[in-house]
């Protein structure tokens, strides 16, 4: 009885902590590399309800780097793309997930216990001014290394066998494994400290996200 007990206690203060964690995590600097220098390039955080893709600006340079992306139908080369959009997740529930009335109880189920990643490339126009948009203005150093990280987390650069949501996008097979404790939100915080901008410690959540921004990046965000 007593263990069945404590059995019971675990698993309801298991949901406790996750969500203390999500909190309290996001606001514990994680380490970076020290990138800084003049700030001389503008990216973008589109935040979801539960998702953030990082907003590229279209140069020379981001054209170049996803020139398969083109090939694949998402077009960069486009007059009127300003825009690269990249987004990192879950196989399962990211290919789904077009709204949210199309996700299933399997894709969450397989999301949260262990799935393939995926990447979803898209392409934009000039922006409005959004609610949900954050601009990060980045040295040359960091923006260098967060086009190498995104891009490393492309597995093949072959086109995955879906439509996309908008018409314009496409997935493709990415690296590392989607899960609970690796969602697509550590994914973008483990990306942009590895970019050497400063993030925290561990960013579950959409709510992680904006804690974190709010925490490390306020003085440059908006």
């Amino acid at each position: 009885m007593r263990r069945a007990l404590r059995l019971t206690l675990l698993t309801l203060a298991l949901p406790v902590l996750y969500l203390a964690a999500s909190v309290i995590l996001p606001l514990i600097p994680g380490a970076s590399s020290d990138l800084s220098g003049p700030q001389v390039h503008s990216i973008g955080l589109l935040q979801g309800p539960i998702h953030t893709d990082i907003l590229f600006p279209l140069t020379p340079e981001t054209r170049a780097r996803f020139a398969f992306a083109e090939a694949a139908g998402v077009p960069l080369n486009h007059p009127e793309a300003a825009w690269l959009v990249f987004g990192w997740g879950s196989a399962a529930f990211y290919t789904t997930a077009g709204t949210y009335a199309d996700i299933t109880a399997s894709a969450v189920l397989t999301a949260a216990t262990g799935d393939d990643a995926v990447v979803r490339l898209d392409a934009l126009g000039p922006l409005p001014p959004l609610p949900n948009l954050r601009f990060l203005q980045l040295s040359d150093a960091q923006f260098q290394a967060l086009l190498t990280e995104t891009a490393a987390a492309i597995a093949s650069e072959t086109k995955l066998d879906h439509p996309g949501f908008t018409g314009s996008d496409a997935f493709f097979p990415g690296r590392g494994h989607f899960h609970l404790l690796r969602t697509c939100n550590v994914w973008l915080g483990e990306t942009l400290r590895a970019a050497g901008i400063p993030f925290g410690l561990w960013t579950p959540a959409n709510w992680s996200v904006t804690l974190s921004l709010n925490r490390h990046l306020s003085g440059q965000t908006g």
